[in-house]
This record gives C-alpha cells, structure tokens and sequence, in this order.
C-alpha cells in the first residue's frame, strides 16, 4: 500500500470540492498513490487524473436526468470498463447517487472494494434504500449525524465524518471583514439573495427571487441587496434580468463568486433551497428558503409519494434530528407557495423581528457545532481515515 491506485468519481462542483480535500488527506498517507476516475479542476489541481469531464454527470430533477440518459448510460459502461481493467484498490463514489451507486454495485461484485461518499437523503424518503447502498458500498461516509443509525438499522457500515463546511465556516461570523470586503456600509439593513447555482434555477427561480427583492426593498429603506453569482453563466443570466429593472441606489449589487462574504455581510438571506441554505446556517444567518422544481418533477414525486418529510431545508431537517423540536427554524415556501410576494413578506417578518433572528442564530451556533465531528482534523481528514482503513483491512475470504 506505499503506491494505491484510488479511483474517485465526483458528480459536480460540491463532489469535486469534497474529492480535493479528500485526494489531500490522502496523499499525507500515501505520498506515491495515483488517483484516477472522473473530477474537476479542483481534484486535478491535487494531481488527479480525470479520464471524462465532470460536468458530463451534473444533471439534476426527473426531466434533465431522463433527457440525458443515453448519454449517461454510455459514460458509465465507458467508465465502468476501464475501471475493470485497472482494478483501483478502492473506488470512491462521491455523491450523485443516481450515478454512482450502479457503478459501485458492479465494481463491488467484481470484488474491488467500494465507498460511497456522502449519504442519500435516506432520512428524508425510503429508509430502506440504505440496505440497496449497503449491496453497492463497503462503507458509506455520512456527513450529517442522524445518518449512519439509520444504516446501522440495516446492517451496513456507515461514519459520520462531519461536514466540510462546518470546517470551513468560523464559530463567530465577521459581519464587519465582510462588509468592508464588499464595500457594504455598516450601518445599513443588507439581504443577500441566492436563486441558485444553476443557468437552470436562475431560468426557473431568478426572476421570483429579484421580485421579491425589489418588493422588500421598496418596504424597507435603506436596505442595500447583494446578488452573488456562483458562476460567468449564472452571472449573465442574472445580470440579464436585472436589466429589466431600474439602476438606482436601491438596485441589487451583482458579484460573480463571494457567496460567503455576502452571506456573512447580510442581516437575512433570501436563497434557494439546497446546500446554499446549510452555508447560510453555518455563516449564522436568518433566512427565507423557496424553491420550484420542474411541473414534471413536482408531478412525479408526488405521485408516488416520494417524500416522507414536512420540511425541507436542511436545517429544519438537523433541527429536528439533533433534537432542537419540530418547530421550522426557518420559512420555507415551496412550488406553488414560492412566489416573489410570499418570499417578501416572509423576509420582512423576519427584519422586524429581531427577537426570532436572536433565537434562530443561537440554534444555528448549536447545529454548526454537531457538523464538526470530533475536534480531531477536518471532515477531509475523517473520510481519508476511514477509507485508509477499508483499503487497508484484510479482503474478505
């Protein structure tokens, strides 16, 4: 083991952010090792070998997924072939389960050792998914608390590693360093407005969200919005939009990148539901959360009732399992109920009353505390612990 081949397989940005952290921890146990599979520029800058492009698997919702499928169905027999043919010691699957897990299940049963990197929302509909994950993984690697019990119900080996975000994100926010850094002024009410990390949500959610902003705006004087940008195309599409309204003081400053500076600089949040509203939690930040799927989509899951939860955001969802009670911590307005003058009245409530935003920043400082695992490293440094043992136990007879 001084030279492991270990192939990764990321989905999209957050599995290629989670991959680096992951292929750096590693490479402090095994300076040699070579990592090949499918990354971004962030693996490839850790001396990773992606053999496809990683925005090939960055599809998401029922209809984008189905519109794809030839196409993803030839990736992976392609993938999946010359994996079989250099046999990695271990493979991990990073996220994107729709994905990942076929390919695990059928490296597994060629008898190479597998790991799957970040758990399923098997908290949140179908619990007995966890015994199909357990015939695809030797071990799953969970980033929130309340995970591995539910695997451990099904007999398959699970970690709670911690969130990598929890590591990135101070205890005490710095509400001053990032205003001076954005050039907001100190003494002014400020919202930070997310609708999306993706061309399709912008399409989907940016005129709302921009909606709802101008409305608070006109309710609110003084109030100065930011518009981070995650992205050049997400950058166009909102900046597009934008154009549509007036230029004056009270119109949304557009950034591209800096979605943490402007979480931090903001009062309250207005965003997307999704891992946007988990960096929210962890800059300590009240927030409104809304979100639309495609009709398609919405149609689908709730025909088959899919969903086995009430809440949606994730930290409603850590609120309740980490035994905060079953109160929404923060307003969520989804699909029909998403509209801009919903997610402006509800971000209104939310700058009058400073009460509730006290409450809601003291549970956010608990939350935060039980994403960081043990005091012991990182969460990049517990996942390399836990694959370094999987791929260094003795094989199964």
């Amino acid at each position: 083991m001084q030279a492991p081949l270990i192939a990764l397989v990321a989905g999209e940005d957050s599995g290629d952010q989670l991959g680096a952290e992951l292929i750096a921890a590693l490479r402090k146990r095994y300076p040699q090792a070579r990592f090949v599979g499918i990354g971004g520029t962030r693996m490839q800058r850790e001396g990773f070998e992606s053999w496809y492009d990683i925005r090939e698997l960055s599809v998401m919702g029922f209809a984008e997924v189905l519109r794809h499928l030839p196409r993803l169905l030839h990736l992976r027999k392609a993938l999946l072939g010359r994996l079989l043919e250099v046999r990695p010691d271990v493979v991990v699957g990073i996220d994107a389960p729709d994905f990942n897990l076929a390919v695990e299940r059928r490296l597994r049963e060629a008898g190479l050792r597998t790991v799957h990197y970040v758990s399923p929302s098997v908290w949140a509909w179908r619990e007995k998914r966890a015994e199909k994950i357990g015939l695809s993984a030797d071990r799953v690697l969970c980033l929130f608390p309340m995970e591995p019990p539910i695997y451990q119900r099904h007999g398959v080996d699970a970690r709670f590693v911690g969130h990598p975000l929890a590591d990135r994100f101070a205890l005490v926010s710095d509400r001053v360093g990032a205003r001076d850094a954005l050039q907001l002024p100190q003494d002014a009410p400020v919202l930070a407005v997310l609708p999306g990390s993706r061309p399709s949500e912008i399409d989907r959610l940016g005129a709302l969200f921009i909606e709802a902003a101008r409305r608070v705006s006109a309710a609110l004087p003084g109030l100065r919005i930011v518009l981070p940008a995650a992205n050049a195309q997400v950058h166009a599409r909102l900046k597009a939009l934008l154009a549509r309204g007036s230029r004056d003081e009270s119109a949304p400053l557009l950034i591209e990148g800096h979605a943490h500076e402007a979480m931090l600089a903001a009062d309250v949040v207005l965003l997307a539901s999704g891992t946007a509203t988990l960096e929210a939690m962890l800059a300590k930040r009240p927030m409104v959360v809304g979100y639309r799927v495609s009709p398609w989509s919405y149609r689908i899951a709730r025909a088959f009732n899919m969903l086995k939860t009430d809440v949606y955001a994730l930290p409603n969802i850590l609120a309740r399992a980490c035994g905060l009670g079953q109160e929404k911590l923060v307003p969520e307005l989804m699909q029909d109920d998403c509209t801009a003058e919903n997610m402006a009245q509800a971000t209104l409530a939310l700058f009058a009353d400073s009460e509730r935003r006290g409450r809601v920043v003291a549970a956010f400082e608990q939350l935060h505390r039980a994403l960081r695992g043990s005091e012991e490293g990182g969460a990049g440094e517990r996942a390399a612990a836990a694959v370094a043992e999987l791929l260094e136990a003795p094989r199964a007879s």
